[in-house]
């Protein structure tokens, strides 16, 4: 059995009867949650399923979800992630794709149209869960693996994750297990009251898990926090108002958000004693604007301690801590923190490769042991700077580039601009085709509440004041809200389906 499999058995059996998981207002024990995963692991059994095995797993925020995530984990498996949120012909089309031996999900998503009719043309078997962590079975009609091109296993791997598709179709990365086990030891050791060497026990407070599971970041902190014995409060799906009802409730030490929630809570304007238990707050998954991060200190005295990672990086591979970021944030506002013990960092040429001084901006690169390419250093699509102090800026997606009329375009820099502008909350660019200077940038923009609503030219005037006339967006179009990832990122490729009528632009 493996590290993870050993820490897990030891917390589930420290005391059954102590309280593990709130989810909607209602807790479950941690006896609740070891009889779903023996059920689940009961139901492996059966098939024929253990070390090694390719496990589907419908992920979304819920209990019997995490109890699956456990049962993976616990037989050394491979969990594959499959992502609720897909759209009916885009979630049949995915597991045609992958020829599991099993699925597990909840009654919910075994009622979506065709599905159940697309796992039994594929021969894959299903367990069901029985809500709230209640147990599990096989499915009836779906007790057997019969499928003829089933691919029972994947050796090495622990997970198959599906990205975001923040920047177009959503892929699937094998996460090795080595590699994986090397960077959660690598972020234990990160946190001051956990090691690697530390026996299971169970810990005090409560964790906020409201990051989607289906995110290498949501995925990671659920693991990490049932493993470390944490108590969890799960987020079905982030709001200002459940998010807020969750910290009056529990009174963590730290919550968090991605970017965009963050700048939904300040919208929120929520009164200071409701947010007294917190020490810090931690984002992640996108983009951090200075300004948020500066704004929670100013009315909360809230530090918000920013990460970096991906799932290519099998997780976080730099970041804030508390000591850090008290110490040193006032001089170093923007970055992301320093690298996790065990990585290490450059910035090189993109077209030469030659690595750049301290200071310079430059494509990312990285290397580490968890990274499972045998010490190889990984280039990343990240444009950044890691400066003298080895504190890591990153300046945004090298690949967005738009290339207009020959000059290149970086979104990331242009949003910045954009919301600098006191009416507005957020801002997406992106670059649709032009029939004379190939690409040209355009903005959907989000504008803070209770706020006048500027025109297009008044946006317009100030882009120009700001930025190089090639990088001001051709168009403005204002939008209660984009179409998101469920880690909350814009996609960006259903951004553009908004401008959809052709453009003539001046260059």
């Amino acid at each position: 059995m493996s590290f993870l499999s050993d820490l897990l058995n030891g917390v589930l059996e420290i005391d059954p009867s102590a309280d593990v998981i709130d989810f909607h207002d209602t807790w479950s024990t941690w006896g609740d949650l070891k009889r779903s995963i023996d059920a689940i692991k009961a139901a492996l059994t059966e098939l024929g399923l253990g070390e090694g095995a390719r496990i589907g797993v419908m992920i979304r925020n819920h209990p019997d979800v995490v109890a699956a995530i456990l049962s993976a984990v616990s037989v050394d498996g491979t969990m594959v992630s499959i992502n609720h949120m897909l759209p009916e012909d885009k979630l049949r089309a995915d597991l045609e794709r992958l020829d599991l031996p099993v699925v597990i999900g909840i009654d919910e998503d075994f009622a979506r149209p065709g599905l159940l009719d697309t796992l039994k043309a594929a021969g894959t078997a299903v367990i069901e869960t029985q809500p709230v962590l209640k147990g599990a079975r096989l499915r009836p009609g779906f007790e057997k693996i019969t499928g003829a091109n089933i691919r029972r296993e994947q050796p090495g791997v622990i997970i198959e994750m599906l990205t975001s598709g923040t920047t177009g179709t959503p892929k699937r990365i094998p996460l090795q297990r080595d590699a994986f086990l090397q960077s959660f030891k690598s972020a234990m050791s990160y946190e001051s009251d956990r090691s690697p060497d530390d026996p299971p026990r169970l810990r005090s407070g409560v964790q906020l898990l409201g990051g989607p599971m289906a995110h290498i970041g949501g995925l990671w902190h659920a693991l990490s926090t049932i493993l470390a014995g944490r108590k969890a409060c799960i987020i079905e799906k982030f709001s200002v108002d459940v998010w807020r009802d969750a910290i009056v409730r529990h009174r963590p030490k730290v919550a968090g958000a991605v970017p965009t929630g963050l700048r939904m809570i300040l919208d929120a304007n929520l009164p200071r004693e409701d947010l007294a238990s917190l020490v810090a707050l931690r984002t992640g998954a996108q983009p951090l604007d200075p300004a948020i991060t500066q704004e929670f200190l100013d009315r909360y005295d809230l530090p918000v301690l920013q990460n970096y990672g991906a799932t290519e990086f099998s997780g976080a591979v730099a970041g804030w801590s508390l000591g850090d970021f008290r110490k040193y944030y006032a001089s170093k506002p923007g970055s992301v923190g320093k690298f996790q013990t065990g990585v290490k960092g450059r910035v090189v040429n993109a077209e030469t490769g030659e690595e750049l001084p301290r200071g310079e901006e430059g494509v990312l690169e990285m290397q580490a042991r968890q990274f499972g390419n045998e010490g190889a250093w990984l280039r990343t699509t990240d444009r950044a700077v890691i400066d003298e102090d080895d504190f890591l800026f990153i300046k945004g997606r090298a690949d967005n580039a738009i290339l207009r009329g020959g000059f290149k375009v970086h979104p990331d820099d242009v949003n910045k601009v954009l919301e600098g502008h006191p009416a507005v909350r957020e801002a997406v660019v992106v670059g649709i085709p032009d029939r004379r200077l190939g690409a040209v940038p355009v903005a959907a923009i989000m504008l803070k509440s209770g706020v006048a609503k500027p025109d297009a030219g008044e946006l317009k005037a100030y882009a120009r004041e700001h930025l190089i006339a090639y990088q001001v967006p051709v168009k403005f179009m204002f939008v209660d809200d984009v179409p998101r990832t469920p880690s909350l990122k814009p996609a960006l490729a259903d951004v553009r389906a908004l401008f959809e009528d052709p453009i003539q632009a001046t260059a």
